[in-house]
C-alpha cells in the first residue's frame, strides 16, 4: 500500500521537460512510482486533476539558520512550496562560536538574528543539535564568522597562525558535513580580506570536494570586478562557485544585467563550475549599518557606535556617500527608497522611510540614519529599492539562474512575526511562477520549475532531490498553475501566498490545503565527498 497517492496531476518533473499526466505514488519517504492510472491502494489519496505536481522547491540562498530554531514549522517557506533551505549564506553562520567570542558573534549578527540565542559550539555540535523542523536544511560555514573568531574585526591580513585557525575551523565544519564556505565580502570583516586569504580557504574546499558561495565584494560600482573575483576563486581552486542574489545595485549600474550573465557564461565555457541565484524583486534588505562605509565597523560594535556619535566621523561618512553612494548599494533615487523593516529596540517604526523619519524629526536624513543605528545598538534592518525592474526581469528569464529568497523563515505569529520584513520571505517562489512566468511570459512553467528544483540540485550536488523520479526522496508540491501568486506586500508582508494545495517533505504531508499538519519531517542534509544527501 502506498502512503500517499497523488492522482491525475500534470507532472512537471524538474528536469525542464514538458508536463505529462501521471499519478505519483509515495512510500516510505520515497517516490515509489510515476505512472498513469495507478491502481494500488493508498492511505491518503490527493486528487490533483487540473493541478501541477512538481518537486519541492529548493531555496538555495537563505538565512533561516537565524529563525528555524525559533520557528520549526517553517510556515513562511513551506507554504511557498519550499522543502529544502540552504543556510549559512553571505559569510554569516551561527557556528563556530568560540567560548570567548560568543557575545561578539551575537552582537555582530544582531541585525539579522536579533532574537536568536547564541552559545559556545563547534560546527559538528551545532549540526548535531539542529532541531526537528518542517523543511530539509543544508548548512555552510561563514567566512565572516571564521574571521571574527580568528581575528575579530581588524582591518588587516591574517598572520600565519590566524589563517591556519580559519582553515582548521573550516575543515572541522566540512568534516561535519557542511556544504562548503560562504563569503560576504561586501561588509566587515570579510571585506578586509585579500584574494590570497580566500584562495587559502579554497584549497581546503578543494581537498574536501566542497563548494564556495559568495555575496560578492561590491554589487554596485565594481560589480563586474567583484563577480570576476568570485569566479577566480572557483577557477583557481577548482571548486564550484555560487554567485549569490545576482543584481546590479544603484542607478549608475542599471541596464548591465546581460553583461553579468555573459560573464558567467564565458566562465562556464572555460570550464568553471559556476551558478548564480536571484530573488525576483527590485528591493533588497540589509542591516542599516551595512549601508555605511566599512571602516566604521573596524574594532567591533562599540567602536562603531562611538564613531557614529562623533561629528567628525559623521562628516567623513557624509562626504563618502556624496561621492559614491551607499556601500554595496550605490546611488539611490530617493530617501523614500529606504524603509525600516525591523527595529528591535524601538529606534524607528517599521514601515517608515528614512525620508519620513527625517521630516518628523526635523533633521537631515543621514543624521536620522546615524541616530537610529545608535539607538538600536546596530540592530536595525531596512529595505532598500536599489535595482532596476528591467535587470530583475533579464536575470529572472535566464533558465540557469537558480532561485533564493535571501531571507530567514518567518511566520505571522510569535517572535519572528515582528516588524515589516521583505515580502520575499513569503512570496519568492509563487512570485516567480505567477508573475514572471504566467503573467509576464518570461519563462515557461517547466523552465521556472527547473530553476527552482533540478537546476538547484545540480548547483548543490544534491543527488536524490530536485527531480520527481522513482527512488528519489519524496519532496513534492501540488499547486494550481492559474492561481499561484505571492500576496505579501511591503505594507502587509506577513501574508502567505495563494494557490498551493499540498506540500510533502520526505513522504509526509506538511501542508494540506490551508492547514499545516504540525509534521516536522525535515532532515539535515550533509555533504559526503562531492555529493549531498
Amino acid at each position: 500500500m502506498d502512503d500517499i497517492l497523488i492522482k491525475g496531476g500534470s507532472v512537471v518533473d524538474g528536469t525542464g521537460a514538458p508536463a505529462r499526466t501521471a499519478d505519483v505514488a509515495i512510500r516510505d519517504g520515497r517516490i515509489a512510482a510515476i505512472e498513469e492510472n495507478r491502481t494500488d491502494s493508498a492511505e491518503r489519496v490527493i486528487d490533483a486533476e487540473g493541478k501541477i505536481v512538481t518537486p519541492g522547491f529548493i531555496d538555495i540562498h537563505t538565512h533561516s539558520d537565524f529563525t528555524l530554531p525559533l520557528n520549526p514549522k517553517a510556515e513562511g517557506k513551506i507554504r511557498q512550496g519550499v522543502t529544502t533551505e540552504v543556510v549559512g549564506n553571505c559569510g554569516f553562520s551561527v557556528a563556530p562560536a568560540l567560548p570567548e567570542k560568543v557575545d561578539e558573534l551575537r552582537a555582530y549578527l544582531s541585525g539579522s538574528a536579533p532574537w536568536l540565542p547564541f552559545e559556545e559550539t563547534n560546527f559538528a555540535n551545532y549540526m548535531d543539535a539542529w532541531p526537528d523542523i518542517a523543511v530539509n536544511t543544508i548548512m555552510q560555514v561563514g567566512h565572516n564568522t571564521l574571521r571574527l573568531m580568528a581575528m575579530g574585526m581588524e582591518d588587516r591580513a591574517p598572520n600565519d597562525g590566524e589563517l591556519l585557525h580559519m582553515q582548521e575551523m573550516l575543515e572541522e565544519g566540512l568534516n561535519a558535513g557542511a556544504l562548503g564556505l560562504s563569503s560576504g565580502l561586501f561588509t566587515a570583516p570579510g571585506c578586509y580580506s585579500e584574494p590570497e586569504e580566500l584562495h587559502a580557504l579554497g584549497s581546503v574546499l578543494k581537498k574536501h570536494s566542497a563548494r564556495y558561495s559568495s555575496h560578492v565584494r561590491d554589487e554596485s560600482h565594481c560589480v563586474h570586478e567583484a563577480v570576476a573575483e568570485a569566479i577566480d576563486v572557483g577557477e583557481s581552486c577548482g571548486v564550484h562557485v555560487q554567485l549569490a542574489h545576482m543584481k546590479l545595485s544603484g542607478t549608475d549600474n542599471w541596464g548591465e544585467a546581460q553583461l553579468l550573465l555573459d560573464r558567467i557564461e564565458a566562465a562556464r565555457n572555460r570550464g568553471v563550475d559556476v551558478h548564480c541565484d536571484q530573488y525576483p524583486y527590485d528591493w533588497g534588505t540589509n542591516p542599516l549599518r551595512f549601508l555605511l562605509p566599512t571602516w566604521l565597523q573596524e574594532g567591533g560594535m562599540d567602536a562603531m557606535l562611538a564613531r557614529l556619535a562623533d561629528p567628525y566621523s559623521r562628516s567623513r561618512v557624509r562626504q563618502k556617500i556624496a561621492e559614491v553612494g551607499f556601500n554595496n548599494f550605490g546611488r539611490l533615487e530617493s530617501w523614500e527608497d529606504i524603509r525600516i523593516a525591523i527595529s528591535p529596540h524601538g529606534a524607528a517604526e517599521p514601515g517608515q522611510t528614512i525620508a519620513d523619519i527625517a521630516k518628523a524629526r526635523n533633521c537631515d536624513e543621514l543624521d536620522a540614519v546615524f541616530d537610529i543605528i545608535i539607538a538600536d545598538k546596530g540592530a536595525t534592518r531596512i529595505l532598500v529599492r536599489c535595482m532596476s525592474e528591467d535587470d530583475v526581469r533579464t536575470i529572472a528569464s535566464e533558465p540557469t539562474a537558480t532561485v533564493g529568497s535571501d531571507g530567514p523563515c518567518v511566520s505571522p505569529y510569535g517572535v519572528t512575526g515582528q516588524g515589516k520584513p521583505h515580502p520575499r520571505l513569503y512570496g519568492t517562489f509563487p512570485r516567480l511562477i505567477g508573475r514572471y512566468a504566467r503573467h509576464l511570459g518570461l519563462l515557461t512553467l517547466p523552465q521556472a520549475i527547473h530553476k527552482m528544483t533540478g537546476m538547484a540540485a545540480i548547483a548543490l550536488g544534491l543527488v536524490d532531490r530536485g527531480v520527481l523520479r522513482e527512488g528519489y526522496a519524496a519532496d513534492v508540491v501540488v499547486f494550481d498553475a492559474a492561481e499561484i501568486i505571492d500576496r505579501a506586500t511591503f505594507d502587509e508582508p506577513h501574508t502567505y501566498p495563494s494557490g498551493i494545495d499540498a506540500v510533502i517533505v520526505n513522504g509526509r504531508l506538511v501542508i494540506d490545503g490551508d492547514t499545516h499538519t504540525e509534521a516536522l519531517p525535515g532532515r539535515l542534509l550533509r555533504r559526503q565527498g562531492a555529493e549531498l544527501r
